[in-house]
């Protein structure tokens, strides 16, 4: 019987047989992962198990990413109740201060992740590592728990919607709009418990840093995963990043059942935002004209990768931010903050009047670095745009690519590079 992709991932780690949508699954877990936020009360409810020790010390990951540096007394206690889990259980992957970047852009860079794994994690963008052919899925803290405990979890097998790009990509188009013009397509509900598989020949030379941040957004579209074919592309990404060896390719059968089949054609398409409140509220860039903005937000786990940073700054090069507005660049790990360093991207941001920060989460739930007051308006590359996310209830946020976030930051008010 022809599977998706969805389903061969999860029989990979299942000895029940995976032969139905819906069906509840045994799985062995590759990864279990969550941050400063989560981690405390996925550690209570360990405690409350009387549970002793993880399954194994290798594959428990917590990353000190969302208030820290730490903002507050509140967010210092967090981070301690972490570390000192961390020690006592002598866990290898705990992430804070200097070596630590934002969760789901350090994990495929550190090769912790990779194709046909099988990871959960205590935070909803977990999905981002099916950008390298894993299963991830976000889920509470309770069940982080007993995943961390026992090294297993249970899953109800979600139908999969096949979505395929073709056409012909134009300059300024990338990844960020590829995913928002699905979820303007299919709504923030369109993809609730279903697994969104991502294909057609646009999808094929689409390089991994693109394809993690499609996969990053797939829960605004209420999707369980967020999944990508293991390619030569995957292949070559990971032996780069800590994963040599891998010598399988993994894509859903053909004739395999898909609930849904969206296919999008971007040729001639131009860059979007998504504007307030919701991430499916996508409109062309040139239809939103003389918006003004006080805040430009590049980085987060969406686009605060090397290639983010590249395309931000070929926009902001030889260029000046508008005075009225602070632009404020995280590069989501150390070691995209070296290289950019290395090739001078920093120079060309602070030359134009950005503020260059930390490895951090900050602005994009409203954590700290760059909160917005009443009435003020930001375009972000982060994931959500939903009332309040960023600050004041009265403030509102526009999602674009580093492109667009660059190009409106210069001008002032919501613009695409075209328009520049």
């Amino acid at each position: 019987m022809p599977k998706t992709l969805t389903q061969k991932i999860l029989q990979r780690h299942s000895d029940d047989v995976v032969e139905r949508d819906g069906q509840i699954a045994r799985c062995r877990l590759s990864l279990v992962m969550a941050n400063d936020i989560t981690a405390p009360l996925a550690i209570k409810s360990f405690r409350e198990m009387k549970a002793e020790r993880v399954f194994d010390r290798d594959k428990v990951v917590l990353v000190m990413d969302h208030f820290t540096p730490q903002k507050d007394i509140d967010s210092a206690n967090q981070v301690l109740t972490s570390r000192a889990f961390a020690r006592e259980q002598n866990i290898t992957h705990y992430y804070e201060g200097g070596p630590c970047g934002v969760e789901h852009a350090l994990l495929p860079e550190q090769g912790l992740v990779g194709p046909g794994d099988l990871v959960i994690g205590a935070d909803s963008h977990t999905c981002t590592y099916g950008g390298v052919g894993a299963f991830a899925t976000g889920m509470g803290s309770t069940d982080i728990a007993a995943g961390m405990a026992l090294g297993e979890t249970w899953l109800k097998v979600p139908p999969a919607i096949r979505v395929n790009y073709a056409g012909l990509m134009p300059e300024w188009l990338s990844a960020k709009d590829l995913i928002l013009m699905l979820i303007g397509e299919i709504g923030v509900d369109g993809a609730v418990y279903r697994s969104l598989e991502f294909g057609g020949p646009v999808i094929d030379a689409l390089p991994v840093e693109g394809r993690l941040t499609m996969a990053n957004m797939a829960i605004e579209a209420g999707g369980k995963a967020g999944l990508f074919p293991v390619d030569g592309q995957t292949r070559d990404y990971c032996a780069e990043h800590g994963r040599p060896g891998l010598d399988f390719s993994l894509a859903g059968d053909d004739g395999a059942f898909y609930e849904r089949v969206v296919n999008l054609d971007v040729t001639g398409r131009e860059p979007v935002v998504a504007c307030p409140h919701l991430p499916s509220n996508v409109k062309p860039v040139s239809e939103v004209p003389g918006t003004s903005v006080q805040q430009v937000i590049i980085g987060s786990c969406t686009n605060g990768r090397l290639s983010d940073m590249r395309d931000a700054a070929r926009v902001l090069r030889g260029r000046k931010v508008d005075r009225k507005v602070r632009c404020i660049v995280l590069p989501s790990t150390p070691t995209i903050w070296k290289q950019c360093l290395r090739e001078g991207l920093l120079e060309i941001f602070m030359d134009a009047g950005c503020i260059v920060g930390p490895s951090t989460c900050g602005p994009c739930l409203g954590g700290h670095m760059g909160i917005l007051g009443d009435g003020e308006r930001a375009v972000a590359t982060t994931n959500r745009n939903f009332r309040g996310r960023m600050g004041s209830l009265a403030s509102e946020v526009y999602l674009a690519s580093p492109v667009v976030a660059a190009a409106s930051a210069v001008a002032g008010c919501v613009a695409g590079p075209a328009q520049l």
